[in-house]
């Protein structure tokens, strides 16, 4: 590395510490003239850098916030902890975050130094993150191993575990990672068997990249997450939901986020909503948690599944927790569903087909 590309790096590295710089001390740290400084200032800038500087006694240089992200300069600490970070993110997923923290977490392993990695690899070992639900855990090196191969469109081989338990080799085109709800998807061409399919990722394992391109194919449909919709619906062990809710849109969207439902406008107060496919249990537990009056269309089996947890609810709070009595009331349509000032659920025959409405993935 030249000397004068050594003296940029580490102005640039002094100048993202948030603050103002005169540029006398610039100049004193790295050794140099506040002419040499100023020269060095314009080429940052040349670079797309916004490098600010003000005059007067207090005045100097200062990295502010631009029209790009620019790229940044991290000490070992500093990726350190990004890393960590970003693998918990990719790990427990948050709404609208977590392809992103994938895709960011791939690109920072690729660059760090083995001896960063392997103080990533310890931190990870050695910490235990509280589960946020019963969902299932992803390992993050096979997250960034996907990640990567859906970038360079690379051909993986991993080992698959089935629903059925049948685990089998397969030779895939990665297209998409997708986060819905507690899950991850991959949406990939399976080369052996001549077709798109859907593999979620806590069921794979050994991820493997066999260093072969391939040219993009076409996906039949919309994107990755319409394809994953389009295919589960109506599929396996699981229940996608048509639900009004008499709350606002926004209101409703905001809580149960991108990932777990479509929002629909019905008025001022009122709102239709249609979940991802997901358990039984976990579809009642996000509706219940909404905080606000709602009606089941369908599944049926959803309504009947918040008839008898209301009726449990209720036992509980009467102090009547003999599970003898658990079916005792339950029979009348339209039972109660949550105590007082809690959340109604009312079974409705429109639409239902029988079943619970969607597979978890092939």
């Amino acid at each position: 590395m030249s000397e004068t590309s050594a003296r940029l790096l580490n102005l640039l590295s002094l100048l993202q510490t948030p603050r103002e710089w005169p540029g006398s001390e610039l100049a004193g740290r790295l050794r140099v003239t506040t002419r040499t400084i100023r020269r060095d200032i314009e080429r940052l800038r040349d670079l797309g850098y916004p490098v600010h500087a003000t005059m007067g006694a207090e005045g100097g240089y200062r990295l502010a916030a631009g029209t790009a992200m620019p790229p940044l300069l991290l000490d070992d600490e500093e990726a350190v902890a990004i890393a960590v970070g970003l693998r918990s993110a990719a790990g427990h997923a948050v709404d609208g975050i977590e392809e992103a923290s994938v895709r960011a977490l791939a690109k920072l392993e690729q660059v760090l130094p083995s001896r960063l990695r392997r103080r990533v690899g310890t931190l990870g070992t050695a910490t235990v993150p509280m589960p946020a639900g019963d969902g299932p855990t992803v390992d993050p090196a096979h997250l960034t191993a996907l990640a990567a191969a859906v970038t360079n469109r690379e051909r993986v081989r991993f080992t698959y575990l089935a629903g059925d338990g049948v685990r089998s080799k397969r030779l895939v085109e990665p297209h998409r990672l997708v986060a819905a709800g507690r899950r991850w998807y991959l949406v990939a061409y399976d080369d052996e068997r001549e077709d798109w399919r859907i593999f979620r990722v806590d069921r794979l394992s050994e991820p493997y990249p066999t260093g072969v391109r391939t040219p993009p194919r076409e996906l039949p449909a919309e994107d990755a997450a319409a394809f994953i919709t389009e295919r589960m619906q109506g599929m396996g062990p699981g229940c996608a939901a048509v639900v009004t809710v008499h709350a606002p849109a926004a209101e409703v969207g905001g809580r149960l986020g991108r990932a777990a439902a479509t929002v629909e406008p019905l008025g001022e107060g009122a709102c239709r909503v249609r979940t991802r496919p997901d358990s039984l249990e976990w579809t009642a537990f996000q509706l219940a948690m909404l905080g606000s009056e709602f009606t089941v269309h369908e599944p049926a089996e959803l309504a009947e599944y918040l008839r008898r947890l209301g009726g449990r609810v209720l036992r509980a709070a009467a102090g009547e927790g003999d599970a003898a009595t658990e079916g005792a009331g339950m029979a009348e349509e339209g039972g109660p569903a949550a105590a007082d000032g809690g959340t109604r659920a009312e079974a409705r025959g429109d639409g239902v087909t029988g079943g619970e409405g969607c597979t978890d993935g092939e």
